[in-house]
């Protein structure tokens, strides 16, 4: 299998925004097209719509791709919201402790006084979550 965190940061480089290098690089194994990942994620990039004041967009593919995985698809099919959000919030809590935020501005805040990753890094560190906590690898 090809290296899926080379893969979200060669999408990077090519102009995808954070959520979309990240959920793009996944979305196959999550039952979902790229065209479709690249779509809905694009207004996830830059900390939601570019505002720069919301989640980071790496965080964002992170919680998409754990809500596709923990989902039932439906009403009908069990009630999977409850353990989706408690998934959720244990990846936010990894993502926090390891960059101190996983808010956008906060973030470059972070980078600019010399204390955080660039956007790229972050890109990789959420791959590497994806890896270790949704597809268990490494572990």
């Amino acid at each position: 299998m090809e290296n899926r965190v080379e893969k979200a940061v060669a999408l990077h480089k090519q102009g995808y925004n954070c959520a979309q290098a990240v959920l793009c690089a996944y979305c196959d194994l999550f039952g979902m097209d790229e065209e479709t990942a690249f779509k809905i994620s694009e207004g996830f990039g830059g900390g939601i719509g570019g505002m720069h004041s919301g989640v980071c967009g790496a965080t964002s593919a992170v919680y998409m791709l754990a809500g596709l995985q923990g989902s039932g698809g439906s009403p009908e099919k069990g009630l999977t919201k409850a353990a989706t959000y408690a998934r959720i919030k244990e990846l936010e809590s990894i993502f926090q402790a390891e960059n101190g935020s996983t808010t956008c501005r906060q973030l470059i805040e972070r980078r600019k006084a010399g204390e955080g990753k660039s956007c790229r890094e972050l890109v990789i560190y959420a791959a590497g979550l994806i890896e270790r906590e949704l597809l268990g690898e490494g572990k």
